[in-house]
């Protein structure tokens, strides 16, 4: 039997050859299969053939997982050969035969290695020839330099001979790739700027295309990739998001057909063009980064250090495949972002948190701070403003839970959403702003501006760090403090993370209803728990005074949860349903959870303010039972709105029905 193995980020396998029953895997050098990792026990696993499969049995502490299914230290579990197997950070594959195919992910790593390597040796040559730091320093519209770029690039190509015939095989492997990208840069060359996000129009660059075509050569891939974009069915898709995934997806099905016509002249000048265009984005833009900024697919970037950059794709993150030719390159591009907003970094200041004008978030961090080299992470400005109605779209919230959430805010409730980092809390709060009538003055304030509200009366505020000389910061507790001087009808405030708390709860308590802020929590519980400890980071209090003010402040909590697969959820929508003196603690209740299962739906149990959503007639009773009555609900308070422009806050029914008030009664007692 064969075993391949590598690590994660490192496309060159090694092999294992036994015929053994009995597989050990560990960082003990007597295993079978050794693996050179402190993260690996001495003995991690043992595999044993059984009945024509393989059985893994997990003896070591850390789990590893087969395929997407995790095994846990004593489990075990049969799968079949050529299945992917992984302890971090390796990657195992059994094969009794024949090698185990190398994955899409794996094949793109080992194919943008090689260019980087290429690129490399390129790019060192350019630097003995003149200083490529100084010509970046005039490249805003000077089309001479970017000429003279490219033919020295021509140059130094001939006298390393990287097009001789003894590099012919290496260059046949990353032929592919590079059709593959130029199509999806020709896709986001054609989009209309209005329609990308702030990134993508900051990253449209005037030397994406070369200033060297040979008009016969560009004619042959004109032809080229017009055919695979129409094998492809680019027309089908509606947006450039679509499109980009279909050829990222789809695009090696369809390079068997096109292989054939790339001749050795054209695969020569398709592989240059793509070298002029990177190193291009080295000297003026962003280097590997250049792409991934103005990729719609990809919502978050991640550099780890120079070799190893992960993004973030529809919730999941990977390894992308791309590198920096090295850490000088990497530190020189960070400064080159962070500058443009203003800002730098040098080793007297390695530190560095910004907001791009798109409003991206950049934290960047370079040694002797970072070890590893350099660490860049962004993350992307959203093109696409949620609803709520993506949100259901899409299976984050149900249809109930989302009508109830509107009537709360119509009824002028005090929201709090909480979730870990990247679970959409921000989104969460952009979405249900939303329903906030256009009559209200709303104060948003946040450390760095995402909130897009859609009202005219906004007034937004943002933090301010210190200058220089350390002074002239203003802090979110600054901001929340002058907001109530400010006649606010809401106050939102991005995140609660310091003392700031404090002075929201009482904003909240003081006749500013309907506020609402995020909080980093793991569930509706530890919400309580992580607010006490903001409260008294700015002022000593009883914990008893503290949860009485929580109580009176917040009506309802909204957790999110991202899950494995990268899918964010609502998990649970909960009551502050008053303190309990006797057991010295608030009464937090689910209106909604996940019980026996992923789907949100209610447990049954009426809010303690039900009577005021029902006697507005914003939410129907029913709706604790049947999301579609809520619906109903919401469209007959639309219906209203639009009928005479009265808010559904605040018009509607007289009395609460007797059930309703027995219910709520009931609940307060208990």
């Amino acid at each position: 039997m064969k075993i391949w193995f590598n690590k994660v980020h490192d496309s060159r396998r090694q092999t294992v050859d036994t015929e053994q029953d009995e597989i050990i895997i560990g960082r003990d050098p007597s295993s079978t299969v050794v693996l050179q990792s402190p993260l690996v026990s001495k003995r991690q696993a043992i595999v044993r053939r059984e009945n024509g499969s393989l059985r893994l049995e997990n003896i070591g502490i850390n789990s590893c997982t087969v395929g997407d299914r995790e095994i846990i230290g004593g489990e075990t579990l049969l799968f079949s050969a050529g299945e992917t197997v992984r302890i971090w950070p390796y990657t195992l594959t059994f094969e009794s035969s024949e090698a185990a195919p190398i994955t899409a992910a794996e094949m793109e790593a080992h194919l943008r290695t090689i260019m980087a390597d290429l690129e490399l040796r390129v790019h060192r040559k350019l630097l003995e020839r003149f200083d490529l730091y100084e010509l970046q320093n005039n490249r805003i519209g000077d089309a001479e330099s970017i000429l003279m770029l490219e033919k020295n690039i021509e140059d130094v190509c001939r006298e390393l001979s990287v097009f001789g015939d003894e590099n012919d095989p290496l260059l046949e492997e990353v032929v592919g790739l590079t059709l593959r990208d130029l199509i999806v840069n020709q896709l986001i060359l054609e989009t209309d700027r209005n329609e990308l996000g702030g990134l993508a129009r900051l990253t449209h660059n005037e030397f994406d295309i070369p200033a060297t075509l040979v008009p016969e050569r560009e004619t042959e891939l004109e032809n080229l990739t017009h055919f695979v974009r129409e094998r492809l069915k680019l027309e089908e898709q509606n947006d450039l998001s679509g499109r980009i995934r279909r050829v990222e997806r789809k695009f090696r099905t369809v390079f068997p057909l096109v292989r054939p016509h790339l001749h050795q002249e054209l695969k020569k000048y398709l592989i240059l063009r793509m070298l002029k265009k990177d190193l291009k984005d080295t000297v003026f833009g962003y280097g590997p980064l250049q792409d991934l900024l103005r990729a719609p697919t990809i919502s978050e970037i991640m550099v780890v250090c120079s070799d190893q950059i992960y993004v973030e794709r529809d919730g999941v993150v990977e390894l992308s495949g791309r590198r920096f030719i090295s850490d000088k390159v990497t530190e020189s591009i960070i400064e080159r972002i962070v500058a443009q907003v203003g800002r730098r970094i040098d080793k007297s200041q390695p530190l560095v948190d910004a907001r791009l004008p798109d409003g991206s978030r950049v934290n960047a961090i370079i040694p002797p701070l970072a070890i590893r080299g350099p660490c860049l992470t962004i993350r992307k400005f959203p093109v696409h403003r949620f609803t709520m109605d993506d949100l259901i779209e899409i299976g984050s919230i149900t249809d109930s839970a989302a009508m109830f959430l509107r009537a709360c805010v119509l009824n002028r409730r005090n929201i709090l959403v909480s979730g870990g980092t990247g679970t959409g809390k921000t989104t969460m709060l952009n979405v249900l702003s939303s329903f906030i009538p256009h009559r209200d003055r709303i104060v948003t304030i946040e450390d760095t501006t995402e909130l897009q509200l859609h009202q005219d009366h906004v007034v937004t505020l943002e933090s301010k760090l210190a200058n220089v000389e350390g002074a002239g910061a203003y802090s979110i507790r600054d901001l929340v403090r002058n907001s109530l001087r400010m006649r606010p009808d809401r106050i939102i405030v991005g995140e609660c993370r310091g003392p700031e708390a404090l002075d929201m709860l009482q904003a909240m308590n003081t006749g500013h209803d309907g506020s609402m802020t995020t909080i980093h929590a793991n569930s509706t519980d530890d919400v309580l728990k992580r607010l006490e400890v903001l409260v008294l980071m700015a002022v000593e209090l009883p914990v008893s005074s503290i949860q009485r003010q929580v109580s009176s402040a917040i009506d309802v909590v909204v957790q999110i949860t991202r899950k494995p697969d990268g899918r964010r959820v609502v998990t649970q929508i909960s009551d502050i349903a008053g303190y309990d003196a006797d057991r010295g603690e608030l009464n937090v209740i689910d209106i909604y959870n996940c019980r026996g299962g992923e789907l949100l739906q209610p447990t049954g149990y009426m809010p303690s303010f039900i009577d005021s959503l029902i006697a507005s007639r914003q939410l129907q009773i029913e709706f604790l039972y049947d999301g579609r009555a809520a619906t109903e609900a919401g469209r007959q308070v639309q219906g209203d709105e639009n009928e005479d422009g009265a808010d559904g806050a605040e018009r509607g029914g007289r009395t609460a029905s007797s059930s309703a008030k027995n219910n709520t009664n009931r609940k307060r007692t208990h």
